[in-house]
């Protein structure tokens, strides 16, 4: 099974061929293809690259959605002052479908 670490949006992902995932939002369009140049290590099998930091490979993925995620509640409070805050969060992601690695 062929598979790959890339690094975006200061994290860094395993993912392998047909794989769907959340990455942090990206300004693509939908339906159109991004590349991930910053590829950290590629294993096929029993062959493994690593980088030093990075490979000179490319992980190619199609756009399939531009959504947010469910809203978190934050919540501040401070005893004894009367003191009380909340408000939410939808943080916004992008899902990708890896099409090639290499």
């Amino acid at each position: 099974m062929k598979f790959a670490i890339i690094k975006t949006g200061g994290k860094q992902y395993k993912v392998a061929e047909k794989d769907k995932l959340k990455i942090e939002k990206l300004d693509v369009d939908e339906g159109k293809n991004i590349e991930f140049d910053q590829v950290l290590l590629v294993a096929d099998g029993s062959t493994v690259e690593i980088g030093t930091p990075i490979l000179k490979k490319k992980v190619t993925a199609k756009v399939l959605s531009q959504s947010r995620a469910k809203k978190i509640r934050v919540v501040k409070y401070k005893p004894k002052v009367r003191y009380h805050k909340v408000y939410g969060h939808r943080q916004q992601f992008t899902e990708v479908e890896i099409q090639k690695i290499g």
